[in-house]
């Protein structure tokens, strides 16, 4: 074979090895294309619109815009500033988010803003009674129910559910009804005394 002769089979080697590698980078950047497309489609979920609902939180009514996926929590803390609720394991284990919903104790980390539209919920800033404590934030305070005080909010918000139940509930029916509601500090004692206290509160009126 001549020199001539392997020239031209070089070049011809060359050629087909360029195109190859550039229909391979063009199949790659097409893909990586394609991948970012579908990405950023799944940002956009059908649906995700803001909606109009009304929440009426202690008393007074909120007319307000949210996305369906908005736990109540985020809108109470984040949105309307109650921020007595408090955001824990956000996932339905711990209890610090109570709120009471038509008066019945309910995690708002599990709850959905939609869900909560048209009913009466309660936080922990509506047992207060004007500038007094609500009985059962009197008795917390009376009977030293709390340590770090980060999960008291919903061990009262739960408590005063219980209570609107069971005016008079016994040792048992506290301790269940605590149950979902975690004190890493380990004040249950005092919990369940505050129970018992609240309910004598709320019997003499006060």
């Amino acid at each position: 074979m001549d020199d001539e002769q392997e020239r031209r089979e070089a070049l011809s080697r060359r050629r087909f090895f360029s195109s190859v590698a550039g229909g391979a980078t063009e199949a790659a950047l097409l893909g990586v294309a394609a991948t970012a497309e579908g990405r950023a489609g799944t940002h956009e979920a059908p649906g995700a619109e803001a909606i109009k609902v009304v929440l009426n939180v202690n008393g007074q009514t909120h007319t307000m815009l949210v996305e369906p996926r908005w736990t109540l929590l985020h809108v109470l803390r984040d949105e309307l500033g109650f921020t007595g609720t408090k955001p824990g394991c956000e996932r339905g284990e711990c209890g610090a988010c109570t709120v009471l919903i038509d008066g019945v104790a309910r995690y708002s980390c599990m709850t959905l803003a939609v869900e909560a539209a048209d009913h009466q919920i309660t936080t922990i800033e509506g047992l207060m009674r004007g500038d007094e404590l609500g009985p059962v934030q009197q008795a917390f305070l009376e009977e030293d129910a709390y340590q770090c005080g980060f999960c008291t909010p919903g061990q009262v918000v739960n408590i005063e559910g219980l209570l609107r139940k069971t005016p008079d509930p016994t040792i048992g029916q506290i301790r269940e009804g605590v149950s979902g509601n975690l004190c890493r500090c380990g004040a249950y004692a005092h919990i369940f005394r505050a129970a018992h206290r609240a309910a004598e509160l709320q019997k003499a009126g006060r």
